[in-house]
């Protein structure tokens, strides 16, 4: 590996991050900059499955825009291999959290993200993402005496 290989690898590992920061910020719209326009996305096992950035933003606006779906979504271990090629591909490993507040639950899960990258003139993009659940549990935020939501990105009432 030499260091040009480092740097593009650290240059994937932010893209990854981007991706995971506009996801819980809501940007959705960012997502043209992270995302191929052919991007495919395979998430909950390929349950949830869209091909093209615009269905793949529709689909996030639509299950997760609400100012009250509240998301920490963490990958770390990522195993990065250039190809050569313009190409590389990644195995990351997924921590994330979920309040939904609209129906008082939260869901907690681990999972294997899998990606596909493609270079450009404008840099690296994801041209594939998805993951592959570990474990998902899911429970009532009223089941645990003295859960109160503090602090949100998006205001509105908590608490």
């Amino acid at each position: 590996m030499t260091p040009d290989d480092l740097v593009e690898i650290e240059l994937i590992k932010q893209l990854k991050y981007k991706y995971l920061r506009l996801l819980d910020q809501h940007d959705f719209d960012a997502m043209r900059e992270v995302l191929t326009e052919d991007c495919a996305a395979r998430y909950a096992d390929g349950r949830y499955s869209f091909d093209g950035v615009e269905a793949i933003i529709g689909f996030l606006k639509e299950s997760m825009g609400a100012e009250t779906f509240l998301s920490s979504h963490a990958c770390h271990h990522p195993e990065i291999t250039l190809n050569g090629d313009g190409t590389a591909s990644g195995t990351w490993k997924l921590e994330d959290r979920v309040i939904i507040g609209d129906v008082d639950m939260e869901l907690h899960g681990a999972a294997f993200y899998h990606d596909e990258y493609v270079k450009s003139a404008g840099g690296w993009r994801i041209s594939a993402t998805g993951y592959r659940r570990v474990f998902e549990e899911m429970f009532p935020r009223a089941s645990i005496e003295g859960l109160n939501l503090t602090a949100s990105w998006f205001g509105g009432e908590t608490g």
